[in-house]
């Protein structure tokens, strides 16, 4: 006789959602979705992080906590506008005739930099909450910021 398995269904449904939710997240950001779901999951560490700096130095507020949250908005609202602004280039570039596809670089670089900007605002929050940060840690975000910022600098020229 056949021992039931209780778990099986809840696995079945969870590899289920799971499923379909980076099928959709890879239909709508692209082989990449990783990379956004990244800078969400750092928008809100950083969020949190910076709240709990705030709880510790006894001056939390809550205006500041929402516009903090503002200012994540605003991060995305400045990636979508760096792709967009590169998805409508490459598309008057095939109307003209010219391979505009390097503008997509664009998008990237901009998230890059979010990425970078945002874990450095973690690493200052932990800083300014008295934790110990590595110095290596801090010094590897300066180089990974200083070669984004140089690239963005020569793609421009």
């Amino acid at each position: 006789m056949k021992k039931m398995n209780y778990a099986e269904p809840f696995i079945d449904g969870y590899n289920a959602v799971v499923g379909t939710i980076v099928a959709v997240l890879s239909y709508i950001l692209g082989e990449h979705w990783v990379l956004f779901v990244a800078f969400l999951l750092l928008n809100v560490a950083d969020w949190l992080t910076g709240w709990m700096k705030s709880r510790i130095a006894g001056k939390e507020n809550s205006m500041t906590g929402w516009k903090g949250v503002l200012k994540k908005l605003g991060y995305w609202l400045m990636v979508m506008v760096a792709f967009g602004a590169s998805a409508v280039f490459i598309e008057i570039g095939h109307t003209i005739g010219i391979d505009l596809g390097i503008t997509t670089l664009l998008g990237w670089f901009v998230l890059a930099s979010l990425l970078i900007n945002e874990i450095r605002s973690i690493l200052e929050n932990f800083v300014e909450a008295g934790y110990n940060v590595p110095t290596i840690l801090v010094k590897g975000l300066e180089v990974a910021d200083k070669v984004v910022n140089q690239r963005q600098n020569d793609e421009e020229e």
